[in-house]
C-alpha cells in the first residue's frame, strides 16, 4: 500500500475506524460490568459446558419467584436462563441426569434418584437456572409482569434487574415436572433415599 506521494505505508491505523469498531465491544463489556455490579448473574459460580435434566412426580413450594437472568461458563460466555426461586420446596421421586461424551469410551451417564419413598426431597432457598420447564402447574395469588427488581415472595436474594419481566406467587404446585438446567443452588438440600449410578450409554430422566 502506498500514500499519495507513492511512498510505502506500513503499520498505519485508522483511529476513526478503530473507534467505531470498538464501541460495540466496549458497550458489551460495560453492560456486563453493570450486570455484575447489580447481581444480575444467576449462579455464583462458573457453570459447566453441559446442561442436566431434572424430573419429579411432583413439586410443592412456598414462596415462588421467577425471572430472567444469565449464567456464565469458565470462558466467560453468557448463557440466558429463567431463574425459578422457591423459599421451601418438596419434590417426590426426584431424578437428575447428565450425559458426558468421552473419547473412545463414548457416552457416560450419571443418574441420581432420591425421594422415592415416603420422605420427599426437601430444599430451602432453592434456585434453578433453567432453559426448559414443563409440567402441570397451579399457583396461589400469582403476580405476572412484576418488575424483577421488586420481587418479595421468593427467597431474600431472588430479584432480577430493574425493568425486566418477572412473576411471583404465594405457593406453587407442579406435577410431572421436567426441566433442563445449567445450575441449581440451595441453602439446604436434603436427599432422602439417595441413589447415584454411573453407566455407559445415554440414560436420561426424560
Amino acid at each position: 500500500m502506498k500514500d499519495a506521494h507513492g511512498r510505502p505505508v506500513t503499520g498505519r491505523i485508522s483511529w476513526r475506524k478503530f473507534a467505531v469498531l470498538s464501541v460495540p465491544a466496549l458497550a458489551g463489556t460495560a453492560a456486563l460490568g453493570i450486570a455484575l455490579a447489580n447481581g444480575a448473574l444467576a449462579a455464583s459460580f462458573a457453570v459447566s459446558g453441559q446442561q442436566f435434566k431434572v424430573s419429579a412426580d411432583s413439586l410443592t413450594g412456598d414462596g415462588f419467584a421467577q425471572y430472567g437472568s444469565v449464567d456464565t461458563n469458565a470462558r466467560g460466555d453468557l448463557l440466558p436462563v429463567a431463574v425459578t426461586a422457591i423459599k421451601t420446596a418438596q419434590l417426590n421421586n426426584l431424578c437428575q441426569s447428565v450425559v458426558t461424551h468421552l473419547p473412545v469410551i463414548g457416552d457416560i451417564s450419571l443418574n441420581l434418584h432420591a425421594g422415592t419413598g415416603s420422605k420427599p426431597v426437601e430444599a430451602r432457598d432453592l434456585f434453578v437456572d433453567a432453559t426448559q420447564l414443563s409440567g402441570n402447574a397451579s399457583f396461589n395469588n400469582i403476580e405476572i409482569g412484576r418488575d424483577a427488581s421488586t420481587l418479595d415472595k421468593g427467597p431474600a436474594s431472588a430479584q432480577g434487574m430493574q425493568d425486566l419481566f418477572a412473576q411471583q406467587a404465594d405457593d406453587v404446585r407442579i406435577s410431572n415436572l421436567h426441566q433442563t438446567a445449567w445450575a441449581t443452588n440451595a441453602g439446604t438440600f436434603k436427599l432422602s433415599g439417595l441413589s447415584m449410578k454411573i453407566s455407559k450409554g445415554a440414560k436420561e430422566c426424560f
